[in-house]
């Protein structure tokens, strides 16, 4: 039985224990004893010179949340006449490169630059799209949707319309509308109405009727959903996500699949998407670094517990095994521990 079925049997009792993000449950904590004149120092001798001590970085950096990072770049502009972003990309390289400016960059712009490098590049990368749009709260949408528009001066509907289309499309710009119910009180009759709505655009008919799916699966909250999936099995016999892979194809079955995951556990699917950027040639270390200095601050204690369950190793373990230097270094370090 997989990890995905336990969560589908939990789903059938009365108050699903799911996990649920908070900054509780990060691996990166505030430093009690926060000393930025410090902190600044140590960066700008770790950067000056003939070579860089990458080690300092990491050190400073990594043990810092991203409210106190902000607050060190501030002191360092102040110190130096110069923006630590720009220092750190110039003093550095790469993977390496990418996951310091990530960790020095408000999340909410972190975000934006994410969508942005997603839709703006040779070809749209939808599977981030996906990740990002399924596993980020209102709030999150909301923010990192005003930050897109003072980068680029477009609303990022505007964008997404030009660059998506389809069903996929249609549901990826109600998702960034941010207005997704999130009551947490749940309407039985409208789970089981919803659940009788969507097993008669799929599974009870010739063809697929993706707009329903569309609607209910996007404007749905959580919990209503985790209702209407209960439901639907007692119709169906099979659960929404198998009905889901069994009706659809390519990015619209992606996303659909993608956000009754979070549903269930945002954790486990980001363990499930860590795994996935470290499975077979090479390492896509563009989603270890974002999910990893995203999450950070969230949930990552979840998401590595999700991912030993899943995968029978620790998500260390795994960093050790498929990335390495100081980048490899740095994640291991923003992971938190071995466990």
């Amino acid at each position: 039985m997989s990890v995905w079925d336990d969560l589908d049997l939990m789903l059938d009792s009365p108050t699903p224990s799911l996990s649920v993000a908070s900054s509780a449950r990060g691996t990166v904590k505030a430093s009690a004893n926060l000393k930025m004149a410090d902190d600044v120092s140590v960066l700008r001798k770790a950067m000056e010179g003939l070579g860089t001590t990458e080690k300092k970085l990491v050190d400073v950096l990594t043990q810092r949340s991203n409210a106190q990072r902000l607050l060190i770049s501030d002191a360092y502009q102040k110190a130096t006449g110069r923006a630590l972003i720009d220092d750190l990309k110039s003093e550095t390289g790469g993977d390496f490169e990418d996951v310091l400016v990530a960790m020095v960059t408000p999340p909410d712009v972190y975000d934006c630059r994410e969508i942005i490098s997603a839709i703006k590049g040779a070809g749209t990368t939808e599977s981030v799209l996906t990740e990002m749009f399924a596993s980020r709260t209102n709030k999150q949408i909301v923010a990192f949707s005003a930050a897109y528009l003072a980068e680029t001066g477009k609303a990022l509907s505007h964008d997404l319309q030009s660059e998506v289309s389809g069903e996929y499309g249609k549901a990826l710009i109600l998702l960034s509308e941010g207005k997704r119910d999130e009551s947490t009180k749940v309407d039985a009759a409208k789970a089981k109405a919803d659940a009788k709505i969507l097993y008669e655009a799929g599974e009870k008919k010739w063809g697929t009727d993706e707009s329903k799916f569309v609607d209910i699966l996007c404007h749905s909250s959580v919990p209503q959903l985790r209702q209407t999936m209960v439901e639907y099995k007692s119709i169906s016999k099979k659960s929404l996500q198998e009905s889901i892979e069994g009706e659809m194809s390519g990015n619209l079955e992606d996303l659909l699949v993608a956000i009754v995951k979070c549903a269930k556990s945002t954790p486990t699917y980001l363990a499930e998407r860590l795994f996935k950027g470290m499975k077979g040639p090479g390492t896509t270390e563009s989603i270890l670094t974002r999910i990893i200095v995203s999450r950070s601050e969230l949930d990552l204690l979840d998401i590595r517990a999700d991912y030993k369950k899943l995968f029978g190793t620790s998500l260390y373990s795994a960093l050790t095994s498929e990335v390495s230097g100081d980048y490899g270094e740095c994640l291991k370090r923003l992971c938190g521990g071995e466990d």
